[in-house]
């Protein structure tokens, strides 16, 4: 792939080496990185002498937050996204800022934490031309594979 960026989001018609697997990709991505979240709120419940695993969920929620927006801040991507070589975008096409990593994350959070919001996003993701879920659409960000 040696499309070049514009200032704007790659167009699917026109470029759509960008989202090609991207939806696969992305679930992928999501199974890496639960794995690493609950291997992390483990070991902070172990660091805890396990006081962190009483309150479970909570733990887990704000170990969540702090990964995805340290990680999407760092370089677009969390880590497992960047093994399966993709990337956030914003609107403008760049890099996301550390801003707008706190912004997806918390709007990708709110999405996941309800079913119809859940729901309504997996089938944007599968079915739109950009692969986007709702908090990606509520954002104008894009998930696309990351260019060379």
């Amino acid at each position: 792939m040696s499309t070049a960026m514009t200032s704007t989001l790659p167009d699917p018609r026109y470029q759509p080496v960008f989202y090609e697997g991207v939806p696969p990709k992305r679930f992928f991505a999501w199974v890496i990185d639960v794995i690493l979240i609950t291997l992390l709120t483990l070991l902070f419940g172990l660091l805890t002498l396990t006081a962190a695993l009483w309150v479970w969920p909570l733990t887990y929620m704000v170990l969540s937050f702090l990964y995805r927006t340290v990680t999407i801040s760092a370089g677009s991507a969390t880590i497992g996204m960047r093994i399966m070589n993709i990337q956030l975008r914003g609107p403008t096409g760049a890099r996301l800022s550390p801003g707008e990593a706190t912004l997806h994350t918390l709007t990708y959070l709110v999405c996941a934490s309800f079913a119809i919001p859940q729901i309504i996003s997996i089938a944007l993701m599968v079915m739109g031309e950009r692969h986007q879920g709702l908090h990606d659409l509520l954002i104008g960000s894009a998930m696309i594979n990351r260019p060379r």
